[in-house]
């Protein structure tokens, strides 16, 4: 097969979930005997436009962007949706809700099938203005539209697109990426003033809907004997909020902004944490909770349904979204049960071990292209699999 991808920055990837997607379920296509060109932001790749390279075996086109927030993806999506139409594939996929406004181009001028992938209502963001969501929204809806095959990452999202529009939805997924060894000794830990088993983790990006705020009140009203805070995560088009966000933490020597972190500092820091926390109040399916399962590391979390989906059933500690006493509360316990978190830990690490696996995910997406190549008119398949995967193609 012949595929186009659209939506995705660049790579390799640097931040963000659906770099890091394409960088594990791309070159293992490629692997399997198929073709790939992933059409990126040039703003990203720092190449010139039209400019090509390799990555594992995926051709990546770099092509024109403009430095503002939210046009360059806009710009880039459009214009690779341009170029894919322009050629002979055999896939043309989307990745987010924003690029498949774009969606309708390769369906009037193009034999290929459309697919798109949803990580998350991204119009529910905080970064987005009133103009930006509304287009998000457009392309949501382009999506159901459109699309041949839509793929969802959580059982949230899924019931969400049957509820709103009545479409069927495939379900497939993320996976966590495999870390790499890290320093045993804890060197860049102690830098920073740490120590292992006794520090509690936010990985992600500082913005509101993520919700760093309120776990910062929680660690901060709680204020634990011999435990600390470490923040990591780079800053998303929220200046303010982050601003606003470090002048809190500015004066108390417990709670440590690392920054964004990458490679053999992220590990190690994962690794030693004694608690990984995600209070967000928006995801999709996230990459950072199931990275930090699998490595063992205890997890709490808001109670939103994609949080819900990874840790309930004994796999980790749930609190109310958004509400700072009930925070507390599950930190609170979290400190002064380890026993019982450690079990959880254990649960959650099999847990994601037996159920997401890039190869897995790789799989199935192949054989939904093989699906909508092979079938002579729309088709409308609701299968449950051994796995617990449901295999959709929605009829439009």
């Amino acid at each position: 097969m012949k595929i186009a991808v659209i939506g995705a920055k660049g790579l390799p990837p640097k931040q963000g979930g659906i770099e890091h997607y394409c960088a594990e379920v791309y070159p293992r296509m490629v692997e399997q005997g198929h073709s790939v060109d992933l059409f990126a932001r040039s703003s990203y790749t720092d190449c010139s436009w039209h400019e090509r390279y390799d990555y594992h075996g995926v051709q990546v086109i770099s092509l024109p962007s403009l430095s503002f927030r939210g046009v360059d993806a806009f710009v880039t999506s459009a214009l690779g949706a341009i170029a894919a139409s322009a050629t002979k594939y055999d896939i043309i996929h989307f990745h987010a809700l924003g690029p498949s406004l774009f969606t309708c181009l390769p369906r009037v001028v193009n034999t290929a099938k459309v697919v798109v992938t949803c990580q998350g209502l991204d119009w529910q963001r905080a970064k987005w203005g009133s103009f930006s969501t509304r287009i998000i929204q457009l392309g949501e809806k382009a999506a159901v539209r459109f699309a041949d095959g839509l793929i969802v990452v959580s059982d949230a999202l899924q019931n969400y697109f049957w509820q709103t529009y009545g479409r069927r939805t495939v379900y497939i997924p993320n996976a966590p990426a495999s870390y790499g060894e890290s320093d045993s000794k804890f060197s860049y830990g102690t830098q920073l003033g740490l120590e292992q088993g006794r520090y509690i983790l936010f990985l992600g990006r500082l913005v509101p809907e993520k919700r760093p705020d309120l776990l910062v009140d929680a660690f901060s009203a709680l204020n634990p004997r011999g435990w600390k805070l470490v923040l990591a995560g780079g800053v998303s088009d929220t200046k303010s909020f982050t601003s606003k966000l470090l002048e809190k933490v500015a004066n108390n020597p417990n709670i440590i902004f690392a920054g964004e972190l990458r490679g053999q500092r992220l590990w190690e820091i994962v690794r030693g944490s004694g608690l990984f926390v995600l209070p967000s109040d928006v995801e999709g399916l996230p990459l950072a909770m199931l990275e930090a399962m699998q490595e063992g590391i205890p997890v709490m979390a808001s109670d939103i349904p994609p949080h819900k989906q990874l840790i309930s059933g004994g796999r980790g500690k749930l609190f109310a979204a958004g509400n700072l006493t009930s925070c507390i509360q599950a930190l609170d316990w979290s400190i002064h049960h380890p026993q019982e978190l450690a079990a959880m830990a254990v649960n959650a690490q099999r847990h994601v071990q037996l159920n997401y696996s890039w190869s897995h995910i790789t799989s199935e997406t192949l054989k939904l292209y093989t699906t909508l190549l092979t079938s002579p008119e729309p088709v409308d398949i609701y299968e449950q699999s051994q796995t617990g995967l449901a295999e959709v193609v929605g009829k439009k």
